[in-house]
């Protein structure tokens, strides 16, 4: 029995071959649109205009031709009430068995930097939509398919009714949710682009907010082996992974929070990362160099951490770090030699952090109960020339080096955040405290337990010292200079406990409060 099919795609790569299939092995007549019949015609496929099928004419630029009672009483048609049967053969007409239909491709349109308003509103689909739709209704009877990815699976299920039925299920499913996230992009482009934007659309925050992230991963688990997890969005057009075991959950968000921070870098730096906090950061001529210095701000943490490097990383460095078991070693490249050193590590994953990572454009979501928190990420350190020093005693241009590199570091540890550091390497880091004077006793305590001398160090406050405690204990230590965001109403007396130890310190007015 023949059986009719309507093809009618923006994306037409493997569409020859599907077509092929429904016609010489299952029988199908061929229904198409334009381009699509186009091309089936050239493949010397037998294929009916819809004009003809329907016999009211293409208009309106292409505006006008599926949305036709031919078309959509075809699809929408139950089989199973003999009332929808009789209406399609009084009015003539065909039942379609089989769509295909994938939509202009509006969010690549929209996504090109001189894109016209004119372009996207013409890239708005009317006819795919609506036949999807209508399709995917009636997915009891109808197949419908919005994805060429689906089309083996298709020719594998058709003319086994168990099989098909199932399928359409699912199909049907995957129409809706493509419908969807369509629409959204539509919504959120017309919003931003709006003639009298609201308020709160000019803040970037709009009113409604839509999420559209396709699975990417399905993860062995969460945070701990009793949490399911999977991981959603474009995670790996970021990174590529060369070699090791599958990512993990917790993998994942050390993987971020190290390209964050070594985003901040542009000299070879160095950063080993522990729960997404930094345990040692340095900066130097080469990266062994400042492997050496990273390394030694804590030489027991780095058991099971991250590592990331913002150069190729040779064999040199990689014959070193071979020797310590690590989770996760990510660089924009890896030498022949460093992969081949790596290779023995069959369980180690060696990440490459591709060019281009947009990190810049991220807002970050988080959940809580009812909902979720958005905010834009936080990549600003404020501006050195907006920077007020508020002691007495000016910072030597070596303070100032160090303040900046700390500034940089503090900035991507979990408050309360204590950063200890001297020229371009870290000595010492405080992280995650509910006091701050707590934190600065732990990035100490860690610096004498890797033998470093923190006379002379600066010490960098993501927050400012709302006591002078943490100040004073900076101070016993063996700094000579603070930086901080200030803003206490006790400044005048970390001020005060500044001078009396001859100690330089900077207000910067801004803080990084990392929970």
């Amino acid at each position: 029995m023949e059986k009719l099919a309507l093809l009618s795609v923006s994306d037409k790569s493997g569409l020859a071959d599907f077509a092929t299939a429904l016609v010489k092995e299952h029988g199908y007549r061929l229904l198409s649109t334009g381009g699509t019949a186009r091309l089936l015609a050239e493949k010397g496929l037998p294929v009916t205009e819809v004009s003809e099928h329907t016999g009211f004419p293409e208009m309106m630029e292409g505006r006008v031709k599926t949305l036709h009672p031919k078309i959509h009483g075809g699809l929408l048609c139950r089989r199973d009430k003999a009332e929808h049967l009789d209406a399609a053969k009084t009015n003539n007409i065909d039942l379609i068995d089989l769509v295909v239909v994938n939509l202009y491709p509006f969010e690549a349109t929209v996504a090109k930097p001189d894109v016209t308003r004119e372009e996207a509103i013409e890239n708005i689909d009317i006819g795919g939509p609506s036949m999807l739709r209508s399709a995917a209704k009636n997915h009891e009877a109808v197949t419908v398919v919005c994805d060429p990815g689906d089309y083996n699976a298709v020719l594998e299920a058709l003319g086994d009714d168990s099989k098909i039925a199932s399928l359409r299920r699912k199909l049907a499913l995957k129409v809706f949710q493509r419908t969807a996230s369509y629409d959204a992009a539509i919504s959120a482009y017309l919003e931003a682009n709006a003639d009298e934007p609201d308020l709160e659309a000019l803040s970037g925050f709009p009113k409604k907010l839509s999420l559209d992230l396709s699975k990417a991963q399905e993860l062995r688990y969460g945070e701990n082996p009793h949490q399911k997890a999977a991981l959603y969005g474009t995670f790996h057009d970021h990174f590529e992974q060369l070699q090791g075991k599958a990512l993990s959950y917790n993998n994942i968000l050390d993987i971020t929070s190290a390209a964050y921070l070594i985003g901040e870098f542009e000299r070879p730096t160095v950063a080993i990362l522990k729960h997404t906090n930094p345990c040692g950061v340095a900066s130097a001529d080469t990266l062994e160099e400042a492997w050496e210095h990273a390394f030694a701000t804590d030489r027991q943490a780095p058991f099971g951490g991250i590592i990331i490097v913002n150069q190729t990383m040779g064999p040199e460095l990689a014959s070193t770090i071979a020797g310590i078991f690590t989770e996760v070693i990510i660089a924009p490249r890896f030498s022949d030699e460093a992969l081949a050193i790596f290779a023995k590590k069959k369980n180690l994953r060696l990440m490459i952090a591709k060019d281009g990572i947009g990190a810049e454009s991220l807002q970050e979501v988080r959940s809580v109960i009812g909902g979720v928190l958005l905010q834009d990420r936080d990549r600003t350190l404020g501006k050195q020339a907006e920077f007020k020093v508020v002691t007495k005693r000016q910072p030597t241009a070596d303070e100032w080096a160090s303040m900046m590199f700390g500034w940089k570091i503090g900035k991507h540890v979990k408050s309360n955040s204590i950063v200890y550091c001297k020229g371009e390497r870290t000595l010492g880091v405080g992280a995650g405290q509910m006091a701050r004077v707590d934190s600065s006793r732990i990035a100490v305590w860690k610096a004498g337990e890797a033998g470093l001398d923190l006379k002379g160090s600066v010490v960098a406050s993501e927050a400012l010292f709302p006591f002078a405690d943490g100040l004073i204990a900076a101070a016993d230590a063996g700094a000579t200079c603070a930086i901080q965001p200030g803003g206490s109403v006790r400044d005048a007396e970390v001020i005060a406990a500044a001078d009396e130890r001859d100690m330089a310190m900077v207000f910067t007015g801004i803080r990084h409060f990392k929970h």
